[in-house]
């Protein structure tokens, strides 16, 4: 089997500040057609930022699609022109001040590939030092600190429901595992 579907013809649906919409009819591999709802999103890049004390940063931000204050780790959309790994940067400082070093990717995660073609590219960083906040005039957020183990016991325990972080959580946990040797 090719797995491939090719694009007959696309309609925009919706074009809006952050996504677009739009409609697709595809001919399948057995030649039958089929339409496909696309939501195109610019992208997304996070960041798991660790302090000396072993503590990752995260932020808490009232997410209005689920209506409730959602913690996180530092992210953003990915800003045109801009690669993710200096967008990344950029976004970790606005957010929470700190300042990065010895980066590392963590990958990419396709967060809902049935439907939407984000893709958010994770990182690994050691903070190297700390600045003044700059934040948007419309972000409003709190910056904590959670240690490393806690962090993954609260992946592990459904407390923290937001898919990159989940990841980006494990995956840092993972890595640094392997760096200390265990």
């Amino acid at each position: 089997m090719k797995l491939y579907e090719k694009t007959i013809d696309s309609k925009s649906i919706f074009d809006g500040k952050v996504i677009h919409v739009k409609h697709d009819t595809v001919e399948l591999e057995n030649g039958a057609k089929a339409m496909r709802e696309i939501v195109e999103h610019p992208g997304g890049v996070c960041i798991a930022a660790l302090t000396d004390d072993n503590e990752l940063l995260f932020v808490r931000q009232f997410r209005y699609p689920y209506k409730e204050v959602v913690l996180e780790l530092p992210a953003g959309k990915l800003e045109k022109g801009q690669n993710p790994l200096e967008n990344g940067k950029r976004e970790l400082l606005e957010e929470t001040g700190a300042v990065g070093r010895e980066y590392m990717t963590l990958g990419k995660l396709y967060p809902s590939p049935g439907y939407c073609g984000e893709i958010i590219h994770l990182y690994f960083c050691k903070i190297d030092s700390y600045h003044a906040q700059q934040l948007d005039e419309d972000e409003f957020l709190n910056v904590e600190r959670i240690p490393l183990e806690k962090a993954v016991e609260m992946v592990m325990n459904h407390e923290i429901p937001d898919a990159k972080t989940q990841v980006a959580v494990l995956k840092t946990a993972v890595l640094l595992n392997k760096l200390n040797g265990k």
